[in-house]
């Protein structure tokens, strides 16, 4: 976990077809005003897996890349991009040593249970097309609604 001079950006690999993932997502989109993390759908048919790992094994786990070259994984790799957006603090009992054992185990058992709970989140909204749904496009409709209703 401790990285003492983290490289950035920190490239995040995330499951474009889960809704769950894209709430997410959107949030981290939303706060990355340092540009610290990048973003990558390893669902997408054109984004290449990281190097000796296969699709399916990085839609099992979450993972991210530094700058550096250097991977972290699992709650690693979340604690790691809360950190890029600057919300470290949210994520702070990721960082204790003595609970980590706890934390490796709650996450294991949420990537087992995570299909089956991104099946109950709602993408209002959404535009989706082969199975991948453009969060970004959705966005920039609802906010020029938004901003047509101001003006009417």
């Amino acid at each position: 976990m401790p990285i003492p001079d983290p490289a950035w950006p920190l490239t995040l690999f995330y499951d474009g077809d889960c809704p769950l993932c894209l709430r997410e997502i959107h949030m981290f989109e939303n706060r990355n005003h340092q540009q610290n993390l990048l973003l990558e759908d390893i669902a997408a048919k054109d984004t290449t897996p990281l190097p000796g790992l296969s699709r399916e094994q990085m839609l099992d786990c979450l993972h991210a890349r530094f700058a550096d070259g250097r991977v972290v994984t699992g709650i690693d790799a979340t604690y790691w991009s809360y950190h890029a957006v600057g919300l470290g603090w949210v994520i702070k009992p990721l960082g204790w040593r003595w609970a980590r054992p706890f934390w490796q185990m709650a996450y294991r058992l949420f990537c087992r249970l995570r299909p089956g709970i991104a099946r109950l989140v709602p993408m209002p909204g959404a535009r989706c097309r082969d199975g991948q749904c453009d969060i970004a496009a959705t966005n920039k409709k609802v906010i020029a609604t938004e901003q047509q209703t101001k003006v009417d």
